[in-house]
């Protein structure tokens, strides 16, 4: 590669504006498959209501997650294609590792609150989330810069109305559990949201710089595996009672590692969500996970049963507001003098680090950077073959978990996943052959 100083680079990537529109339509229909795919992964997390322990469960998702973080990009572009991209923006790396440490421990706090305040209330108010990456989109990445009045106060306004649901949810958190639990359960997963929304930061300098989303998520998991690592070693009391506890519970492991895979599949239409439509667009849209999240809560967990009407009102009322405000900023499409910030903020960042103009102009069009085909080698089929083996080998040891569950809901609501799986992964790869 030829290193280009900042001088050196183009003023502005120029994008056909009719590649620009199908972008953003891409972006905005990752977001939603985005929604209904993280929404299902945080199932597993109800495994702590039987007494699972939170660093388990969250160690155990991390191992999963590092196992599809591998094999689905061997699996759909080769890993000849990460190390290209690895080649050309090599500082990416650090910012990978970072967003990964930041997501370990956020899903960390989110194990938390789902324990103590339940999964259909943790899950709106760790997406608090969405508010943080707005903020970050707007002052780093010239996100709404260059938006005419209604575009901006259609983000702002949407912005507070999801701020009001969160707050009509904590409300509802309060009045549900045990006051103790329930104040501990909301710092946790605004803790959560909070991790999350600064996480954001690497995934939009990473996609402005014009690196491939299967590239990025690969080095991501090396921070989130090390970092988790540490944290339940450390709140486990060493090794020994930490492998106790992995022993103890081996029966059940494998639903955390299917909750991780899970998760992985979300995250790389959330991905493309932030690539295409922008973080203050691209997170409300895969934030609708809460709605999911409600979903399974109440149709699968039997959550809320027995409570009050008020209740109900509370959180169903503080969810489907938090989706309308997030419909609203999905809905302030990007204007043509907006993207050419965006571009800008491409420019900007092709220069910082001294990368290719050219390998950064492809990647804000979506586009691959040379015609080069990697072909799969035997080192994407091990990866793969390990993954699998690994899966199945906790699949022969699981056994169903001492929790009631709904098995026609949780059928329902898998189609429809299945759906959104199909029809956004030949989206993206009609679009952009996944770049």
């Amino acid at each position: 590669m030829t290193a280009v100083p900042s001088a050196t680079a183009p003023s502005s990537y120029k994008a056909d504006a009719t590649r620009v529109r199908t972008l953003q339509a891409l972006g905005i229909f990752c977001g939603f498959a985005a929604g209904a795919w993280l929404g299902a992964a945080e199932a597993p997390t109800k495994l702590v209501t039987i007494g699972l322990s939170p660093i388990v469960v969250s160690l155990m998702m991390v191992v999963g997650v590092f196992l599809a973080r591998w094999s689905l990009p061997a699996l759909l572009q080769g890993t000849s294609a990460v190390g290209a991209d690895l080649r050309q923006a090599p500082h990416l790396i650090v910012w990978a590792v970072l967003a990964g440490c930041l997501w370990a421990v956020a899903n960390t706090l989110a194990s938390f609150a789902v324990r103590d305040v339940g999964l259909s209330i943790a899950f709106p108010l760790w997406n608090s989330n969405s508010l943080l990456g707005i903020f970050w989109g707007i002052v780093l990445f010239d996100e709404l810069r260059g938006a005419d009045r209604r575009r901006k106060l259609g983000v702002i306004g949407g912005a507070l109305i999801m701020f009001i649901g969160a707050s009509t949810l904590a409300i509802a958190s309060s009045t549900h559990t045990v006051a103790r639990d329930a104040v501990r359960g909301v710092i946790a997963a605004l803790g959560a949201g909070a991790l999350w929304g600064t996480m954001y930061i690497p995934y939009r300098k990473a996609y402005l710089t014009g690196m491939n989303p299967l590239s990025f998520i690969t080095f991501f998991t090396i921070g989130e595996l090390g970092m988790m690592g540490t944290l339940a070693v450390v709140f486990s009391g060493g090794v020994g009672p930490l492998w106790q506890q992995l022993s103890a519970a081996r029966e059940v492991l494998f639903w955390l590692l299917l909750g991780g895979f899970v998760w992985v599949i979300g995250d790389l239409f959330q991905q493309f969500a932030v690539k295409y439509a922008g973080i203050a667009r691209g997170i409300p849209l895969s934030n609708t996970n809460q709605l999911w999240g409600l979903l399974w809560g109440i149709l699968v967990f039997s959550e809320l049963r027995g409570g009050s009407h008020t209740l109900y009102v509370q959180v169903i009322g503080g969810s489907i507001v938090m989706a309308i405000g997030a419909g609203i900023i999905a809905l302030s499409s990007v204007s043509a003098t907006e993207h050419e910030r965006w571009e800008q903020a491409a420019v900007r960042e092709a220069g910082r680090y001294r990368v290719d103009p050219e390998y950064t102009r492809a990647g804000v069009a979506g586009r691959q950077a040379t015609s080069r085909t990697h072909r799969r080698s035997w080192v994407d089929w091990l990866v793969v073959s390990v993954a699998t083996a690994t899966l199945a080998v906790f699949a022969l040891m699981a056994r169903a978990p001492q929790i009631v569950v709904n098995w026609a809901w949780i059928a329902a609501l898998a189609v429809v996943m299945i759906v959104f799986l199909a029809s956004a992964g030949v989206a993206l790869w009609r679009v952009t052959r996944f770049s």
